[in-house]
């Protein structure tokens, strides 16, 4: 649901919130809620660290006449830099349960190398050749760019930002690069579909809640 709900909801964040709707319906409490979907995100951003030096040495030539703007368009967004340091807070709550966090941390490496895969196999079947590390490490960088909260889902700054470094860095034509930037974006909407079966339920849920704040089991019945 999360996932689906990223398709229209604004910036890449759009469907935590939906996330953590469902998850409060299912009775966990509020806190640990916020903390697990701050710490998926957390952990998410880690795993692409791992992956970012394999595109950011390659690419560092090309950064460096766009790097001091984006610096300066970064400390203008007060409210994105304020929401981080709440959650960097918020995921304090995880340091005391390492094993957890290695266990999300690799399954985290198992949804890279399935997303590096795909990138990797649609740029072959479009005719062009890029290292795997190079495809991993361009990807990160794209997906660091991708955060800056712009647009719903990052929708035309990921397209750009693969394209451009698939263009410059990964040698491919301007053709190869486009499409394959959006035919993956295609392919994760896609994947994202079978959300939509379950988000109305959820949005019910929501409604109800609204409608009626008082838990059944804790309403004093009448005579």
């Amino acid at each position: 649901m999360g996932l689906f709900a990223n398709n229209f909801l604004p910036t890449t964040v759009g469907g935590d919130v939906v996330r953590l709707a469902g998850i409060m319906q299912m009775g966990f409490d509020r806190a640990i809620c916020v903390a697990s979907i701050a710490a998926d995100r957390l952990v998410g951003m880690a795993g692409m660290m791992f992956t970012l030096p394999f595109g950011l040495v390659p690419a560092w030539a090309s950064l460096q006449e766009i790097i001091s703007e984006s610096f300066a368009f970064i400390a203008s967004l007060q409210r994105p830099i304020g929401f981080a340091r709440r959650t960097l807070q918020t995921f304090t709550t995880w340091l005391h349960q390492p094993k957890a966090l290695m266990v999300s941390l690799l399954c985290t490496f198992g949804n890279m190398l399935f997303i590096f895969a795909s990138v990797y196999i649609l740029i072959e079947g479009l005719g062009g050749h890029v290292s795997f590390w190079l495809v991993a490490g361009l990807w990160s960088l794209a997906y660091f760019i991708t955060l800056i909260p712009i647009s719903i889902n990052g929708l035309g700054v990921q397209e750009l930002a693969l394209a451009y470094f698939f263009l410059h860095v990964g040698s491919l034509s301007a053709a190869t690069s486009l499409s394959m930037a959006v035919l993956i974006r295609i392919i994760f909407m896609l994947a994202s579909l079978p959300g939509a079966l379950f988000l109305p339920s959820i949005l019910l849920a929501i409604s109800r809640q609204k409608k009626d704040p008082i838990p059944p089991e804790l309403k004093i019945p009448h005579d």
